[in-house]
């Protein structure tokens, strides 16, 4: 395939070029590495070094999302698209919307009747190999996930609620061997197709909350959520 320059450039949400996420990959000597290797080391660094949460909307910049530390599946997409065409692995942007179903518990019960029926979802594809890949199972953090595992060991293997949706909570498909990894497909309800950038799919579909409801995510709502999916991480269920 020839290289695509759309699916390695520069983006305002894609911004790979700021001095803090050139540091980071300064640091862990990813420039260094296998194209294979960078990739796992990349995801894997998104998928549990940045932990799972609620930042205050979807359009933020990767170089805030690294800032915050925490990150959900349309924000930790942006900072993993961001390293990998800083490490010049064409990256591109699927997506989705998932059934809110699949946020309970993670969401308080409390707070679930602020949520959308259909939350928009993204992933993230990758060129390697010759092949196109998904990489969605970078969303949900180890420690995290390992909590919900032991919590509901005896619920069988398919699994939905937490901020996950599996067809096998005891061995999902989110570590990357070279291939397509998930964490939250089986909850998908609406497929949006490929955009080359983030940016133009939320200027084409906005974001999950309008108004008022959006301000009171932003400052109120998303703080309990965090503060809930930090008990959870703490083994507090």
């Amino acid at each position: 395939m020839t290289i695509n320059q759309a699916y390695l450039q520069t983006t305002p949400m894609l911004d790979y070029l700021n001095e803090d996420i050139q540091q980071l990959i300064t640091l862990h000597g990813w420039r260094d590495l296998s194209q294979y290797d960078a990739i796992g080391a990349v995801y894997n660094f998104v998928r549990d070094d940045i932990t799972f949460g609620y930042n205050r909307d979807d359009t933020l910049t990767a170089s805030q999302v690294l800032k915050d530390g925490y990150g959900q599946c349309n924000t930790k997409g942006t900072l993993l698209m961001a390293l990998l065409r800083a490490l010049s692995i064409q990256s591109r942007f699927h997506g989705f919307t998932i059934y809110n179903q699949l946020q309970q518990g993670a969401i308080p019960s409390y707070l679930f009747f602020f949520s959308p029926q259909k939350i928009i979802h993204s992933w993230v594809e990758i060129y390697f190999a010759g092949r196109w890949l998904n990489l969605e199972g970078y969303i949900i953090d180890r420690q995290y996930l390992t909590v919900i595992q032991a919590k509901f060991a005896d619920n069988g293997d398919t699994f939905s609620g937490f901020g996950i949706a599996t067809k096998c909570l005891k061995k999902p498909a989110n570590e990357w061997q070279g291939n397509s990894t998930y964490i939250q497909k089986e909850g998908i309800a609406d497929d949006f197709g490929v955009y080359s950038q983030p940016d133009d799919f939320y200027n084409e579909k906005g974001s999950n909350l309008t108004g008022i409801k959006k301000l009171i995510f932003r400052y109120l709502l998303r703080h309990l959520m965090n503060k809930n999916v930090d008990n959870i991480r703490n083994e507090k269920l």
